[in-house]
């Protein structure tokens, strides 16, 4: 079976920043150790710094800086107005880079905590993208 390939979005980045023993810092620690390949944006990793920064404490943003410095990431590149107006229609504008960067990576998941916005049959549908949060995959995950 393929390692899969995940696009881990800025609600992750930031879970897993708060609670290192929660299912984000999980998913992330799949990463480091290989059993996933993790992909994500510039634009998601400034997000997520940007949020971390201004709603957690100072230990929460190093623990984010350390992930970001020991997980093994691929960044894709920023996606083209044309990819950006594909899914302009799908999903709320903010989160538009998001599906089109997780599409222009070729994830086989999207992993977000973004209920109102890209968790929805809607999204899924619309990007023929698995869409999961990351106690989701990792119930899916094989031992």
């Amino acid at each position: 079976m393929p390692t899969p390939r995940l696009f881990i979005d800025a609600s992750v980045f930031i879970a897993a920043a708060a609670s290192p023993a929660g299912g984000s810092a999980a998913v992330l620690e799949l990463g480091r150790r290989g059993r996933v390949r993790l992909v994500t944006s510039k634009r998601v990793l400034v997000e997520a710094v940007r949020n971390t920064r201004q709603k957690l404490p100072a230990e929460a943003l190093l623990r984010l800086y350390q992930y970001i410095g020991t997980v093994p990431l691929r960044i894709v590149a920023a996606p083209t107005e044309a990819e950006i107006a594909r899914v302009s229609e799908t999903v709320a504008e903010k989160d538009v880079h998001v599906l089109a960067a997780a599409l222009k990576a070729r994830a086989d998941v999207l992993v977000t905590l973004d209920r109102r916005h890209l968790l929805t049959p809607e999204v899924c549908m619309a990007s023929r993208m698995v869409i999961q949060m990351p106690g989701e995959f990792l119930q899916e995950l094989e031992p």
